[in-house]
Formats: structure tokens, C-alpha cells, sequence
């Protein structure tokens, strides 16, 4: 995504030519096109790419004793800043015209922090469980050039502060390569425990490009024939082709994985080699555009999202051109205009060019942040169901949990403990509806919820599914331990709710292939896949604990909530944004083929034990329909929570529970 000095032409033309390909990997994966099941390695490539471009223009500016930081920092800012405040301002034009209130505050937000630099940061304290979806995000990629330019702005400090200490490639090569050592043990150990930090952050990203670097430094001392050189190359791009096709999306990155990329793009620079590969003119053409071609494609393939034709294929192809036209004006009226426009001008003017031009954006964009994305642009219905994404009680950061063992055991609707809530997050959204079917009085509601968490004594995380993947503070069995010790001193005339979202510990998200359906839990064993075997122990485990409970205590078995499958609010008010009114909606048969096991589990315990059942779909379902939305409001925040609006249909069904308290 950097321009390339001091090379021969040659090698020139192959590095803008593996930048081709690494963006079209980008693309393709995030377009879904089969085979690109990693493509986000294309990024790892840009890195080694950019540390090698970098390293080499510092290291050559020290040694003829020419090196200026303020020279550097102009040229980096020349060759990024223009197109990517084209885009932002662009989008933000647009959002104006056609984004419901919450998305174009999220844009707005987001803007701002693209051309501030902190994106990644921004993205990685959004990343959690109540995150909106990534492909809501428009400017998400952005991450990526905001490591790149922290980068920037460290690297050329740490090389003049070694070059002063002892001039010479020698030091420097000893620099980062103790550098890319720590960097690439900190990634690797933080990928396993914490995945959204080693994605997102400097300190696990910065060895791929200091592997970029290293290339620079150590390259020259290498003498290879043209034979060497071709076999070489071609170990590199196939391991770079290797991990475009084994890594996926569900792969934990970078960590040690991102190695195999890396190590391929280090390879395909130290051959140092014009291919035809990479040196044709289609790479070529597509190498010069692969900085606005990769700020380009994602806003597209969130607009596909936005236009609920991610899966049309003839919609993909045109958004596919549509991406590489949009790219192509971008480097013609961003990038090249800006490049001739800031080479005439001295620094002063240059950087006073700049500050503006980020400003001209930053400054609306805070702007409309401030406004709440300025309400009243579109119609008040749009925004009202739009604004149901964030209609979520307000005490969820201090009673909800997704990491520890325990619960600060909020009490909700009184002081005193008359009812336990026990489950997952659908808890957290559905307690308030719990504690208003109480009606008046002292008697509250305990609550104790724990992220994605079924409440069975026996519980395990699977090795195989995404929870595995969570911070390693994530203790869902020991949480449940926790709270079954706690029933043991609560009085036996206090009755346990017991809340959870059972399908997705048996299948995963609703939204993917059931036939690839992973168990995110486990009891006996582990399995990869979701069995009738699996299933049949994990309707056990439901029976025969609530059964248990009921030895001691009134036991109450909700029936699951239906999922929608996508995030209603966010669905719903951009499709009445295009005059689309109708309720959204899901089938009472694929409620009832996704959680049939778990029914049947529960009348088990009904019958065997007398556990009552609190139903839902009387209240939500009807017509053989399970509405995510009534009359244009979303019933929900997200694809399987309600909102605050939503779960108050369900306090006549919670009014069982208080009957005789």
C-alpha cells in the first residue's frame, strides 16, 4: 500500500505485482468467492511488504546521512491520507441520504477514528459479545492502516536511535530481529487467549512487517542464481496460496498460522526476481490500485450485506466491478491528483494540506457522532426502529458476565430473593420483563447470567467450536458450579428460572450451514459435529438436571426464544429506508426443527418431575409465524435478544411464576 524507492525497476514491478495479488485475495475472500476461504492473509502480505519498502527507505536515508522524519512522515501521509478521506467523505454523504439514524452514527464514528489512526483500537473495544456484526461496519478495514501508520511511526525512531548508538546494517538487523522475536511470541501466545487483541493490535502485528524489514537487511548479503531465485519465489507464492486455501475465518490470527503467509511473502522478496506472475500487465494495473481497491471493496461488500444480496451471485459480479471502478477513480482523482498536487508544495504547505484535509472529515463526522446521527434526516418510523438496537437494560455491564466464576447476584423489582433467573445472556435481556410480573411488593428477581453459558452442572466447552476461541477467563462450567453451590443456602421455597439459548450450544449460530453444524459444549466427550448421539445426551442433561433442581426448589423451564437469523432492527429499518415495510419473521416449523430435541427434553421433565414450562411462542408467534418485529418496532436487539420493548410481551407468561409467591 507504499510506493517503492530506490529499487530496480524490475524488482519494482514484481512487488506491485504480488501487491496485486494479495489485494484480489482480500477480495475474493470477502466477496465469498469459493477457494478464498483465508484471504484475509492478503493483509499479512501488504505488512512484509510495507516493512520491507520502509526499512529500506529509512536504512538508505541513514546511510547517506540524508534521512529526514518529517520527509518520511510527509510521504507517508501524501500516499495514505487522501483516498482514505475521499472514502470517508463519500460514505458519509451518502449515509446521509440513506443510512437509518444508529448506522450513521457508527459511521460517523468510525470516520473519525479511520483518519485519526486508531481504528484498530476503536474496533478492537468494540469487539465482544453484543457487537454489532462486522459486516455492518463500512470502514472496519481501516484497521489495518492504522497499524500500518503506528508503525510508521515508530520504526523510523527505533532505526535512527540504534544508528546513532552504532551506525551500520549490522546493529539494525540485530534490532529487528529481536523486535520480530518478541513481537511474533506475543502474537502467538495472545491469539490463544486473546484473539480480538492479537487481531487488531500493534505489538502481535508488528513482526510481519518486521519480517519485511529483516528481507531488506539481510537480502544484499544473499548471492543466488536465477534458478535459486525462481524456485524460491515459487515456494513463496505458494505458500502464500496455501494459506489463502487451508485458513479460514473461524481461524484463530495470526499467532503462529500467520507464519506460513509471512515466511511465502519473505520468500517471493528475497528472490528479488521479475515473474511473469506478477509482472504482466493485469497485476501491474491492479498493483497500482491496490490501495483504493482495498478501501473500496469492503464498503461494497457491506452495502451487498446492507441490500441483503451477499448471496445473489449476479449481484456479487456487479459489486465485484463496481469495486474495481470505484477503485480505479479513487486512484485517479485521489491518489495521483493529491501526489501531484503535494509535490509542489513545500513541507509547511504540505502538512498544513493534510491537517485539512483529515479535518474537512473529522470535524462533521464528530459532528454528526455528537448529534446522535442527527435524527430526523429520514422518517421518524426508521429511526425508532433502528433505535431498538440499543434499547438494552441498563444494567448489563454491572450484572452480566462473560468472564470469572461467579456473580455479583444483581436483584432486580425488590430486596428480597423470591426468584432466581439462571441461563445465558437471554437473561440479561429478559429480566426486566421477569421482575414487572411480579407486580408490587418487596420481591425481587436474582440474576445470574453468564455469557453464551447453559445452566447443567455437567457442562463443557467443546475444543471444536468458536467458544473455545473466547479469552481465556471465559469459565462458563466453573461459573455454573458456582451457582449450584449457592442454591444450596437459598431457601427451597425460592423457585429457579432457567433461561438459555440451547440451540446455539448444540448447533452454533443459526445463521450457518446446519449441515456443518459444530456443538460449542460437550458432556461425555467431545464431538466435531452435531449428532443425534450428541443431541440425545444433551436432552439428558436437560431433564435430568432440572429434575434434580426440583428435589429442592420449584423449577420453571423456558421455552427458547426464536431466532431470527439477522439483526432485526438494523434489517428492518434500513429495509423501510427503501419503502419496505413488512414484518420480519421466522417459520414456526424452523423454530420448532431447530430446538425439537430440546422441546421434547423439556416435557420430559415436565412429566417426570413436575417442572412447569413458561412458553414464549404464545405471545411472540402466531399463524405460523414468529414475528421479529410488530407494526415496524423491532421486537429485538440483534438477531436473538429482545429488547427492552420486545420482552415486555412476555411478562403475562412470567406472571405464573409469582402466582403463588
Amino acid at each position: 500500500m507504499v510506493e517503492m524507492t530506490g529499487m530496480r525497476p524490475g524488482f519494482r514491478r514484481d512487488i506491485n505485482g504480488l501487491r496485486a495479488w494479495a489485494v484480489l485475495a482480500v477480495i475474493f475472500y470477502h466477496f465469498g468467492i469459493p477457494g478464498f476461504g483465508g484471504g484475509f492473509v492478503g493483509v499479512d502480505v501488504f505488512f512484509v511488504i510495507s516493512g520491507f519498502l520502509m526499512t529500506g527507505i529509512v536504512v538508505k536515508g541513514l546511510e547517506r546521512n540524508d534521512f529526514s522524519l518529517l520527509d518520511f512522515y510527509l510521504a507517508r501521509g501524501h500516499r495514505i491520507v487522501p483516498a482514505l478521506a475521499f472514502l470517508c467523505a463519500v460514505l458519509l454523504v451518502l449515509g446521509w441520504l440513506v443510512l437509518p439514524q444508529t448506522d450513521y452514527k457508527m459511521l460517523s464514528s468510525h470516520s473519525a477514528y479511520a483518519l485519526s489512526f486508531l481504528s484498530n483500537v476503536e474496533f478492537w473495544q468494540e469487539a465482544g459479545y453484543f457487537d454489532v456484526a462486522s459486516h455492518e461496519k463500512w470502514l472496519l478495514h481501516t484497521w489495518s492502516l492504522s497499524v500500518e501508520w503506528q508503525y510508521y511511526l515508530i520504526l523510523p525512531v527505533v532505526l535512527w536511535a540504534v544508528w546513532r548508538l552504532k551506525a551500520g546494517r549490522a546493529v539494525q538487523t540485530w534490532a529487528l530481529g529481536l523486535g520480530l522475536v518478541a513481537s511474533l511470541s506475543t502474537s502467538v501466545w495472545v491469539t490463544d487467549h486473546h484473539p480480538s487483541t492479537a487481531f487488531f493490535l500493534l505489538h502481535t502485528r508488528a513482526w510481519e512487517m518486521l519480517s519485511g524489514g529483516l528481507v531488506f537487511l539481510l537480502g544484499g548479503h544473499v548471492r543466488l542464481s536465477a534458478r535459486q531465485r525462481r524456485h524460491i519465489e515459487s515456494a513463496g507464492l505458494l505458500s502464500i496460496a496455501l494459506a489463502v486455501i487451508v485458513f479460514d475465518k473461524d481461524t484463530a490470527w495470526p499467532g503462529w498460522r500467520a507464519v506460513l503467509p509471512v515466511a511465502g511473502a519473505m520468500l517471493v522478496l528475497l528472490a528479488a526476481r521479475t515473474s511473469r506472475w506478477t509482472s504482466s500487465a493485469l497485476p501491474q494495473w491492479l498493483g497500482d490500485r491496490s490501495y483504493s481497491l482495498y478501501l473500496w471493496h469492503w464498503p461494497v461488500v457491506v452495502a451487498l450485506g446492507y441490500l441483503e444480496l451477499n448471496d445473489d451471485t449476479p449481484a456479487i459480479g456487479a459489486a465485484l466491478a463496481l469495486t474495481v471502478l470505484l477503485g480505479h477513480l479513487s486512484y485517479t482523482w485521489a491518489e495521483v491528483t493529491s501526489r501531484r498536487f503535494f509535490e509542489k508544495k513545500r513541507a509547511i504547505s504540505a502538512i498544513g494540506g493534510l491537517v485539512v484535509m483529515a479535518l474537512a472529515v473529522i470535524v462533521p463526522a464528530l459532528g454528526v457522532w455528537k448529534q446522535q446521527g442527527i435524527p430526523g434526516r429520514l422518517s421518524p418510523k426508521i429511526d425508532i426502529a433502528a433505535s431498538e438496537g440499543q434499547n438494552a437494560n441498563p444494567r448489563i455491564p454491572e450484572c452480566f458476565r462473560d468472564s470469572g466464576s461467579t456473580s455479583p447476584s444483581c436483584i432486580v423489582g425488590g430486596h428480597d430473593w423470591k426468584v432466581i433467573a439462571a441461563g445465558d445472556s437471554h437473561v440479561s435481556v429478559l429480566i426486566s420483563a421477569l421482575a414487572e410480573a411480579k407486580g408490587s411488593g418487596e420481591a425481587g428477581v436474582v440474576w445470574w447470567s453468564y455469557s453464551g453459558c447453559v445452566f447443567l452442572p455437567q457442562i463443557k466447552i467443546s475444543p471444536f467450536g468458536s467458544f473455545a476461541k473466547r479469552n481465556a477467563d471465559f469459565q462458563c462450567p466453573e461459573f455454573n458450579n458456582w451457582a449450584y453451590r449457592q442454591l444450596d443456602s437459598v431457601s427451597a421455597s425460592v423457585p429457579i428460572v432457567i433461561i438459555n439459548r440451547y440451540a446455539l450450544a448444540a448447533f452454533g449460530e443459526n445463521y450457518k450451514n446446519p449441515n456443518a453444524a459444530v456443538p460449542e459444549v460437550y458432556f461425555s466427550k467431545p464431538y466435531s459435529a452435531t449428532t443425534s448421539d450428541f443431541l440425545k445426551e444433551f436432552a439428558g442433561q436437560v431433564s435430568d438436571a432440572a429434575c434434580q433442581l426440583a428435589k429442592q426448589r420449584p423449577v420453571y423451564l423456558m421455552r427458547p426464544i426464536p431466532e431470527m437469523g439477522l439483526d432485526v432492527p438494523r434489517v428492518l429499518s434500513r429495509r423501510m429506508s427503501f419503502g419496505i415495510t413488512d414484518d420480519i419473521w421466522v417459520s414456526m416449523e424452523s423454530y420448532r426443527k431447530r430446538n425439537a430435541w430440546l422441546l421434547a427434553a423439556q416435557d420430559e421433565a415436565r412429566d417426570k418431575c413436575g417442572v412447569k414450562i413458561l412458553d414464549p411462542l404464545p405471545y411472540l408467534c402466531h399463524d405460523g409465524r414468529c414475528y421479529g418485529s410488530k407494526n415496524g418496532r423491532s421486537l429485538y436487539r440483534d438477531d436473538n435478544h429482545l429488547s427492552e420493548f420486545g420482552n415486555k410481551f412476555l411478562v403475562p407468561m412470567f406472571a405464573e411464576v409469582f402466582k403463588e409467591r
